[in-house]
């Protein structure tokens, strides 16, 4: 999952290497979730797992939801990379069923799609589509550094600051919050009872005491947002 949800981290090539070195060693192809491959931050640079081998196969799954900012364009699509010819056909079978696993393909965005990601170079719509990368990009990053430099300074708050995608992941330290805060689910459910905010517990991804926070909102949202949170750990800090 690169770059990740739920953390925001980036791999650099070193460490894609790696990944690719314990492949090989034991005849295993790569899974690679790219999805947020378009959505990087400054100092940080996205390297597709697939450029780096031709040795290891790769089935790298992407998709248009995330970068476009629109939820409702589920057009997503998984690439193989195999240039040794490695028996895939199980894999195959499996992708197949995992597509009907819900009948009623977006049929409105897909003849669409060829046009969205490869318009002519150097039309006025190949300088839209850069343009809009760039922007929301430049966008993302800007609420990410925000939350985390407003939420670093909440006391019992461990803000991990992410180097793409769309989320922050925010560490909880229990031992300074009163006994009703247990846990990342417990606050999770009362910042949501009290304030109003949504934010997942960090169980759902295997991480205890942390809760993921979304970067897409508005700035002035996000603001609220932090506000709010704040004030939440305040009123139960002990």
């Amino acid at each position: 999952n690169n770059p990740s949800n739920p953390c925001g981290s980036v791999f650099n090539k070193q460490h894609l290497l790696q990944i690719l070195g314990v492949a090989e060693r034991h005849n295993l192809p790569i899974l690679a979730d790219e999805i947020y491959g378009g959505i990087i931050f400054k100092g940080s640079k996205f390297w597709p797992i697939a450029s780096l081998t031709n040795t290891v196969p790769v089935l790298s799954v992407g998709g248009i939801a995330k970068e476009f900012l629109v939820p409702g364009f589920r057009v997503g699509w998984i690439l193989c990379y195999d240039n040794n010819r490695h028996d895939l056909s199980e894999v195959w079978k499996g992708a197949l069923k995992l597509t009907q696993l819900i009948i009623g393909a977006n049929t409105v965005v897909q003849p669409a799609l060829k046009t969205i990601l490869t318009p002519q170079p150097g039309s006025k719509d190949a300088k839209t589509l850069e343009a809009f990368h760039y922007e929301t990009s430049k966008q993302l990053e800007k609420n990410a550094n925000f939350v985390a430099d407003t939420l670093v300074k909440v006391h019992g708050l461990k803000v991990i600051r992410p180097q793409g995608a769309m989320y922050s992941m925010i560490g909880i330290d229990t031992s300074v919050f009163d006994d009703s805060i247990s846990d990342d689910v417990a606050f999770s459910q009362k910042l949501m009872d009290e304030e109003f905010v949504f934010v997942l517990p960090g169980q759902c991804f295997g991480m205890n005491n942390y809760f993921r926070l979304v970067l897409s909102p508005p700035i002035k949202k996000l603001e609220e947002a932090c506000s709010r949170i704040a004030a939440f750990c305040e009123k139960h800090r002990l």
